[in-house]
């Protein structure tokens, strides 16, 4: 079997550079996929996401809620899922397609180090390291409680178990699951509780929305419990944002 995890994730890149985006994304996947079967490897776990959803109509989302994504990256995603399809129906090759939310938190020796940093969750850590004078805050007018946009929050590690439990489930055949804790928090709210845990003040700076980014993203995840067992292990933000902030105040130059 193969995992894969590869790929570019910035939405907001992707809408000025669609083209590298559906060259690697989709491009890439095809060319593994091709060999896979040259070699007759046949079982495939799909690192997909929740932005193939764009603006979803109903919130915490189901797995067949529409598939319309609002920028290039999202669009990739969903590409690739309807050529896995074909791949089953067409060549048996049997999948597994995992619809992440937002990743976060950290192992004791591996956390995020991104280049450049696009992931609030660190960019607000690295601000009370005094790395970053203020965090900046996309968006304060979306239609969410406090005006900022919400997401689903899950645990590295919690999504490193579904991968091992999704290659069990081929046995049984392809399926989708979304990854998600299945509650959302606003961009307000990482920031307040990261104060909390990090007992800094975090300055905040307001900007204009990004390009593609939906007001809202929360997952359904009760078919990945129901038919893969999987469980959060850590499900709270405060879990979350603690162990990556003990993993950045341990590597505060990241992997560099």
């Amino acid at each position: 079997a193969v995992v894969y995890y590869g790929g570019f994730i910035v939405a907001g890149e992707s809408m000025s550079q669609p083209g590298r985006y559906f060259a690697n994304n989709v491009g890439g996947i095809i060319c593994l996929l091709n060999t896979m079967l040259e070699y007759d490897v046949t079982r495939f776990v799909f690192s997909s996401s929740a932005a193939v959803y764009g603006q979803p109509q109903t919130v915490p989302i189901p797995e067949d809620a529409p598939i319309d994504p609002v920028n290039p990256y999202g669009e990739s995603k969903a590409v690739v899922e309807r050529l896995l399809r074909w791949y089953d129906s067409q060549c048996g090759l049997l999948y597994v397609s995992l619809r992440y939310f937002n990743a976060a938190g950290a192992a004791a020796d591996l956390g995020e180090d991104h280049r450049p940093e696009t992931h609030l969750i660190p960019i607000v850590l690295q601000a009370a390291l005094g790395q970053r004078e203020v965090v900046p805050l996309y968006g304060t007018d979306y239609p969410t409680p406090d005006g900022t946009c919400v997401r689903d929050y899950i645990h590295v590690l919690d999504l490193a178990h579904a991968h091992l439990l999704a290659l069990d489930r081929l046995k049984e055949g392809s399926a989708v699951y979304n990854l998600g804790n299945g509650q959302g928090f606003s961009n307000l709210q990482v920031i307040e509780t990261a104060r909390r845990v990090c007992g800094q003040a975090i300055p905040v700076r307001e900007e204009p929305r990004r390009p593609g980014d939906p007001p809202s993203l929360v997952a359904s995840a009760e078919r990945a419990r129901r038919e893969l067992g999987w469980q959060p292990q850590f499900p709270t933000l405060e879990e979350i944002i603690e162990s990556a902030w003990r993993w950045h105040r341990k590597h505060p130059n990241g992997y560099g």
